[in-house]
């Protein structure tokens, strides 16, 4: 029995020394820094399509290396690059497709690691309204998505003209990722919703809503997309990244620790660490909701080529702007950063 104690306490001692030396190994890799005080934005933060990012806040990956974080949360995902381009924020996670959009505005940004490999939005008729039972009777209906502009909203348009209707045959609502998508739901005021987990499995379990195109899975991606799609990156101004290359290398050594840890929890795991309101009051439909979700995330933050083209081929559809642009891909991300992390944290 002591031989067998003595085998136990040496085999916690390694794993903590591993988790050390991991641990060491990135902050030593993150000496002076250009810049420690950082402003995030986000549009929904309780939204599990950024889960990564409350994951990396709760677990003390920051402050790891040395970072000091402040996180801003907007109504949506088009509200949090405002932000961005605003100046009021240093980096957003946010959709991927805003990327390619704003290359083709003249306003370049650059992804640096990839959190979502599938979007998880999912589109949804409102049982109250009764008016829809297929997507082509959207025409002249209320539609609420997270916020205008945003991924929500870019997966409706797609949808619409996949079918040979056009995004302005619909009238959209702004209702948010939380709550207010839920009252909005029950109360009447949208007859479909275009949203995402916690607040679809929520509405699914209380039978308000009936669901028409699901990106939570590679199946339900291929069906709507046509392929891979990239959802949630870590995103900045190409000039942030040039001045601040180290503060670039830290923050996505934080993301690509997550994503990595991610991969391997278990839903208790991934409970525990959560705020309680994150959970709508039901810890065990947050819980469904995040096994539906779980495949949506990177394995480890690398974007591909074929994800790239898939949101292009996406957004020429029904975006005028980006139809007319000549978009160099190869300037929308980059995995220079997401292949030095890996380095270092699969050792």
């Amino acid at each position: 029995m002591k031989f067998k104690s003595l085998i136990a306490a040496a085999a916690v001692a390694l794993s903590m020394g591993t988790l050390a030396l991991g641990t060491a190994g990135l902050a030593a890799a993150q000496d002076k820094l250009e810049k420690t005080d950082i402003k995030i934005a986000v549009g929904g933060k309780p939204l599990l399509y950024y889960l990564p990012l409350t994951l990396a806040e709760r677990l003390g990956y920051f402050k790891d290396v040395g970072l000091n974080v402040e996180i801003s949360d907007f109504g949506g995902g088009a509200k949090s690059l405002q932000a961005l381009i605003g100046g009021s924020a240093d980096v957003v996670t946010g959709a991927y497709d805003h990327t390619i959009q704003m290359q083709a505005k003249g306003q370049p940004i650059v992804a640096v690691t990839q959190l979502g490999r599938y979007p998880g939005i999912v589109l949804a008729a409102v049982n109250k309204a009764g008016t829809v039972k297929s997507v082509k009777d959207l025409k002249g209906k209320k539609v609420g998505v997270t916020a205008p502009g945003s991924s929500t909203n870019f997966m409706l348009n797609y949808v619409l003209t996949s079918l040979g209707m056009k995004p302005e045959d619909v009238s959209v609502i702004g209702v948010g990722g939380g709550p207010s998508a839920i009252a909005a739901i029950k109360r009447g005021e949208i007859d479909a919703i275009v949203n995402l987990d916690p607040v679809i499995s929520q509405a699914e379990a209380d039978g308000d809503i009936t669901v028409l195109a699901d990106t939570r899975t590679a199946k339900g991606t291929m069906e709507v997309y046509g392929g891979p799609y990239p959802a949630a990156v870590l995103y900045a101004k190409p000039d942030f990244v040039k001045e601040n290359p180290k503060t670039t290398q830290a923050l996505t050594d934080v993301f690509v620790r997550t994503m990595l840890w991610l991969n391997k929890a278990s839903t208790e795991d991934v409970l525990k660490v959560l705020p309680q309101e994150y959970f709508l009051g039901n810890q065990n439909l947050y819980a469904k909701a995040f096994e539906h979700s779980k495949p949506t995330y990177s394995p480890d933050g690398r974007f591909t080529q074929d994800g790239a083209e898939a949101a292009l081929k996406v957004l020429k559809a029904f975006d005028p702007a980006v139809a007319s642009a000549n978009i160099d891909l190869s300037k929308t991300y980059t995995n220079q950063f997401v292949e030095d992390s890996l380095k270092r944290l699969q050792k």
